[in-house]
């Protein structure tokens, strides 16, 4: 857990969670404290460093303004994410890639959800957070899209399939995360973007080459599968249907 959703009394060290300055720790949990009990309009730098016990100069240190104390750890994982996926390799599938990207910003709501929580009831109520909060999740998807426009380089639309799958990757994350926190934080949230990740990669994934390789046993090597879909019928559902053609009388996975 971290230390940020609990305010540290006057004259007492903060909690530091591992490698973050205790400085940073005591200046998000000041504020948090100050923002539950006063409003976050009507709280101040000025008393968020009285109340911290340090300078505004150390304030400024360590967040551009006062909307950043309120979103902590957003640069942090938007490098970890972007890290993450120059480090793959042609073998990925994107959109998998992507998805498990997206797992990773998780990470920091879930890792103290009492924080989170706190969090996403102060941004709703104030506009200029909700706007702040907008820009920091259009930052997650032109890294998203960034990719994926790498990946399908010289493939037909390939600029605007990129766009469209980091579209969707977010919205489907964000709509599993907020009903997360609407529910104060109960439940499994990796278990609910999961689900809502599932759909993306249903509807945007390519038929997996795995799935040829599993052909029943004994098949011809020229057998073919024909698979039927009504025109306009959804991609995510016509995906569907090859990769039930293609694995349909596989013996059980032990």
């Amino acid at each position: 857990m971290s230390s940020s959703s609990a305010a540290p009394r006057r004259g007492e060290k903060p909690r530091t969670a591992a490698g973050r300055p205790p400085m940073r720790e005591a200046l998000v949990a000041a504020a948090f404290r100050l923002f539950l009990e006063r409003g976050y309009e009507q709280t101040t730098v000025d008393d968020i460093v009285t109340l911290a016990g340090v300078g505004r100069r150390s304030f400024f240190r360590y967040f551009p303004s006062k909307e950043d104390v309120v979103f902590p750890d957003h640069e942090r994982y938007l490098a970890d994410m972007t890290a993450f996926l120059a480090a793959g390799d042609e073998k990925d599938e994107p959109v998998r890639r992507v998805c498990d990207a997206a797992r990773l910003v998780l990470r920091m709501y879930a890792e103290d959800p009492a924080f989170s929580v706190q969090r996403y009831r102060i941004a709703k109520r104030v506009p200029g957070l909700r706007a702040h909060e907008l820009s920091v999740v259009w930052r997650y998807e032109r890294a998203l899209a960034g990719y994926l426009r790498a990946r399908f380089a010289g493939r037909r639309d390939g600029t605007l399939r990129a766009d469209v799958i980091a579209a969707a990757v977010v919205a489907a994350h964000n709509n599993a995360l907020r009903s997360w926190l609407r529910s104060d934080g109960r439940g499994d949230p990796a278990a609910a973007v999961d689900h809502a990740l599932n759909h993306v990669q249903a509807a945007f994934c390519a038929p997996p080459a795995v799935a040829r390789a599993q052909r029943r046993p004994g098949a011809a090597p020229d057998d073919v599968v024909v698979v039927v879909a009504r025109r306009g019928a959804p991609l995510w559902q016509v995906v569907r249907e090859v990769e039930t053609a293609f694995t349909e009388g596989l013996p059980p996975r032990g």
